[in-house]
């Protein structure tokens, strides 16, 4: 749970997170953004598709499926929205290429969504079926809530033509029970995670034991359906709990945590024998993300700065 003054820095990073205008002065810096890009690297495994791929590789051979992200969102134009979807393209057929063991995961806004949900879900089913013929798994991910009745619909949408396409459902939200009773109902996997975006208080249930106990409600009800989820989060407490439960046993059932957060609590659930997959991403639209992950917990930004002056390698996170 979160202070009251880590509250108020977790919501003006998010605030902060969605400035165009930082974001732009950050992203076109010649002093600022090769010291910020420095302490990013524990959070994005590289700005070009070769980087991250090589990563994964590194991650597979220590044992870890991994969750491989091109990263980027609310893209606005259809000319962006296309550049994207080939580069997703391209990743999917390298992974498959490769022989890499990798899902995909992507916002829906980066496809298409930020212009309409057209777009969107004709690049989605044009993805869907790339990634079945190469045999890969797209997993959707969840963004700001005024954006979920849309992401949704898209997902159900696909989920009727093909089952290798899962949905990410932010437990915070209030709306979010029904929707996993109805997500039940179509084949994707559920990937559970706690919720990052700024939303209007009435919306939400904040970061507190209230929202563990629910995000273990949200769990229980996709075991005992017997339904294939993700529990994607880094709350120590909370994945004791989970574990004491025997949730972690399931075969349907895997650990996903993001790269550079916590990588000896992941490797911890690992060597015990559970299903443990690490959430990489790469590319340049990186600032967003990273404004998110210190948010969560506000006293990362200590290493972020230390990350500065010295920057960890991935052999030494795992």
């Amino acid at each position: 749970m979160l202070s009251s003054e880590e509250l108020v820095a977790a919501n003006a990073l998010k605030t902060i997170a969605r400035n165009n205008k930082i974001k732009h002065y950050v992203e076109n810096s010649k002093e600022l953004y090769p010291i910020l890009q420095k302490a990013a690297k524990r959070f994005i495994t590289g700005e070009t598709k070769e980087e991250g791929i090589q990563k994964a590789k590194e991650l597979n051979t220590k044992g870890y499926p991994v969750s491989l992200e091109y990263i980027g969102e609310n893209t606005s134009t259809e000319e962006e929205c296309l550049k994207a979807k080939i580069e997703m393209i391209q990743l999917i057929e390298d992974i498959s290429s490769q022989r890499i063991d990798s899902i995909i995961s992507f916002d829906l806004s980066h496809i298409g969504l930020s212009v309409n949900e057209d777009l969107a879900e004709k690049h989605m089913k044009e993805l869907a079926e790339t990634a079945k013929q190469r045999g890969c798994y797209l997993m959707i991910s969840m963004e700001e809530s005024s954006k979920t009745n849309s992401i949704l619909n898209i997902y159900k949408g696909v989920s009727k033509l093909y089952n290798n396409v899962g949905i990410t459902l932010q437990v915070n939200l209030k709306r979010s029970l029904d929707d996993l009773k109805e997500l039940l109902q179509y084949p994707g996997k559920i990937r559970l995670v706690k919720g990052a975006y700024k939303e209007l208080p009435e919306n939400i249930i904040p970061r507190s034991q209230e929202l563990n106990v629910r995000y273990l409600q949200f769990a229980q009800i996709c075991v005992n359906a017997n339904h294939s989820i993700s529990i994607a989060t880094h709350d120590e407490n909370l994945l004791n709990d989970i574990k004491g439960k025997g949730y972690l046993e399931k075969e349907n059932v895997e650990l996903e945590m993001l790269y550079g957060i916590r990588p000896d609590l992941i490797n911890k659930f690992k060597e015990e024998g559970y299903n443990s997959r690490v959430y990489m991403l790469y590319g340049t639209e990186w600032f967003l993300y990273v404004c998110h992950r210190l948010a969560e917990n506000p006293s990362n930004i200590y290493q972020f700065i230390a990350d500065m002056v010295n920057p960890k390698s991935e052999e030494e996170l795992y």
